[in-house]
C-alpha cells in the first residue's frame, strides 16, 4: 500500500508546537461539545414555541448528525493533502456561525438548516483534530494526550447542559445559541495561523482513491471491530442523552408541580451537568491512564478495559430508569463514568492501528460510520417508541447496545496488538 512512503514522524511524533497545539485543539473540542448539547438543553421550550412534537425535534439532532457524518469523509479525505490547521480554521468558522443562525431562526426549516450548517462544519474539524495529535506525540503517549483532548466530551457536554439551562432560565432559549460564536471566531483566527507538523504533501497522481483507501482501513479488523463497538455505543448514548433533560423534567414535575418549568428545566440541567463533568472527567483520565499502563502486559488492553466499563454502564442505566429521586442520580452516576471511560483508549486504538497518511481518513471514516448507524437513529427513534410506549421502554432498547459494544471491544482485543504493529512498522522510515 502507499502508506509505505510515510516518514518516521508518523510513528515518533512531532512534538515541536505540540503543547499549544494541544491546548487550541482541547479548547475548540471544548466548544464543539458545548453546542452540541445545547440543543438538547433547551429543548422543551424549543419544541414549545414552534409546536413540535418528539419526531420532529429528534430530527433536529439527526439532521445535524447526518450533515456531520456525509461531510466527515470528505473533509477528512481533503485534510490529506492541505494544511490541516485550514480545515480546522475554516470548519469552527462556519459552524460558530451556524449556531448563531440557530438562535434566529423563525420557522421549523430554518431550525433544521441552521443544524445541516452546524454539522457541516464540524465534519472538518472531527477527522482533521485526532490526525493532528497523532503527529504531533509518539505512539507511546497518545493514551494520555488522547485522553485528556477527549476530555472535553464530558466537560463540555455538562457545559452545554448547564449554560443552555440557565442562559434560556434568564433571557430564552434563542440567546443559547449566541454564545458559541464570538469564542469561536477568536480560535478560528488563530488557527488561520498555525502550522502543520507534516512537510508538504506533494501532488500524487497515483494516490489511492477514496474508496481505496477506504477498503484498505476496512480490511484491519481492529479498526472494523472498534468502528462497530463505538456506533454500538453511540446509537445507546446518543438515544438517551438527547432526551435527559426532557425525561428528568417530566419526573422532577411530577414531585414538585408548582415550580416553574424554565426552573425545573435550569435545575436538571445543572445537576445531570454537574454529574457529566464530575463522572466523566474522572473516567476519560482513569481509561486513559489505564489504557497505557496495561498495554505493555496486554497489547488488547484498550479494548479490553473498554469493553469491561460499557458493560457496567449498563445495569447503571436500567437503576437510572427505575429507581426514585434523588437515588436515580446516583444510577446516573455510574453510567455515565463507565461510557466515558473508552474515550480515549477506542480513540487512542484508532490512531495506533492506522498510519498517518491515511489517518484521518480513518477518523472520518469512523465517524460516518457511528453516527449514521448510531446516534442519527437514536434519538428520533427513542422519540417515535415513546410516544407509542413509554420513556422506560424506550430507553431500556437503546440500552442494550452497550451490551453489544461490550462483546464487540472484547472480540476486537485479539487482534489490537498484531495491527498497531503493522501499522508502526509501515510507519518507519
Amino acid at each position: 500500500m502507499a502508506e509505505s512512503q510515510e516518514k518516521a514522524p508518523a510513528a515518533g511524533g512531532n512534538t515541536r508546537g505540540a503543547g499549544l497545539a494541544l491546548g487550541l485543539l482541547l479548547a475548540m473540542n471544548l466548544l464543539n461539545y458545548i453546542d452540541r448539547q445545547l440543543l438538547a438543553a433547551v429543548e422543551p421550550p424549543l419544541s414549545k414555541e414552534f409546536g413540535l412534537d418528539e419526531g420532529k425535534t429528534g430530527l433536529l439532532a439527526s439532521a445535524f448528525l447526518y450533515a456531520y457524518m456525509i461531510g466527515a469523509p470528505i473533509l477528512g479525505r481533503l485534510s490529506e493533502r492541505v494544511s490541516r490547521w485550514t480545515i480546522i480554521a475554516a470548519s469552527v468558522l462556519v459552524w460558530s456561525l451556524a449556531s448563531g443562525w440557530t438562535g434566529l431562526a423563525a420557522g421549523y426549516m430554518a431550525l433544521v438548516l441552521s443544524r445541516i450548517a452546524v454539522g457541516f462544519g464540524e465534519a472538518g474539524y472531527g477527522p482533521a483534530a485526532p490526525a493532528l495529535i497523532a503527529d504531533y506525540y509518539p505512539i507511546e503517549k497518545r493514551g494520555r494526550v488522547m485522553a485528556l483532548f477527549y476530555l472535553a466530551i464530558p466537560v463540555g457536554s455538562a457545559l452545554g447542559y448547564v449554560i443552555g439551562g440557565k442562559i434560556n432560565d434568564m433571557w430564552g432559549w434563542r440567546h443559547a445559541f449566541y454564545f458559541a460564536v464570538i469564542p469561536g471566531l477568536i480560535l478560528s483566527a488563530i488557527c488561520f495561523r498555525m502550522k502543520d507538523p507534516r512537510p508538504p504533501q506533494p501532488v500524487d497522481a497515483k494516490r489511492p482513491s477514496i474508496l481505496a483507501d477506504a477498503k484498505a482501513i476496512l480490511r484491519i479488523p481492529s479498526y472494523t471491530l472498534n468502528t462497530a463497538a463505538m456506533t454500538a455505543m453511540t446509537f445507546a448514548i446518543g438515544g438517551i442523552s438527547f432526551w435527559i433533560p426532557k425525561y428528568m423534567l417530566e419526573r422532577v414535575s411530577k414531585l414538585d408541580p408548582g415550580q416553574s418549568q424554565n426552573s425545573l428545566l435550569n435545575d436538571v440541567n445543572t445537576t445531570f451537568g454537574v454529574i457529566v463533568v464530575v463522572a466523566g472527567i474522572l473516567s476519560t483520565f482513569a481509561g486513559g491512564w489505564l489504557g497505557d499502563k496495561l498495554r505493555k502486559r496486554w497489547s488488547g488492553s484498550y479494548f479490553i478495559i473498554s469493553g469491561v466499563a460499557i458493560a457496567l454502564a449498563f445495569p447503571c442505566t436500567i437503576l437510572m430508569i427505575y429507581l426514585p429521586f434523588p437515588y436515580a442520580w446516583f444510577a446516573v452516576f455510574g453510567a455515565v463514568f463507565f461510557l466515558f471511560f473508552n474515550t480515549g483508549p477506542a480513540n487512542t486504538a484508532l490512531a495506533n492501528v492506522t498510519g498517518s497518511r491515511m489517518r484521518a481518513s480513518a477518523f472520518a471514516l469512523n465517524i460516518f460510520f457511528i453516527h449514521a448507524l448510531g446516534d442519527a437513529i437514536s434519538p428520533p427513534l427513542v422519540g417515535y417508541v415513546k410516544r407509542h410506549t413509554n420513556w422506560e421502554t424506550a430507553f431500556f432498547l437503546v440500552s442494550l447496545m452497550m451490551v453489544l459494544a461490550s462483546v464487540l471491544w472484547l472480540i476486537g482485543a485479539r487482534y489490537l496488538g498484531r495491527d498497531t504493529d503493522a501499522a508502526s512498522r509501515l510507519a518507519e522510515p
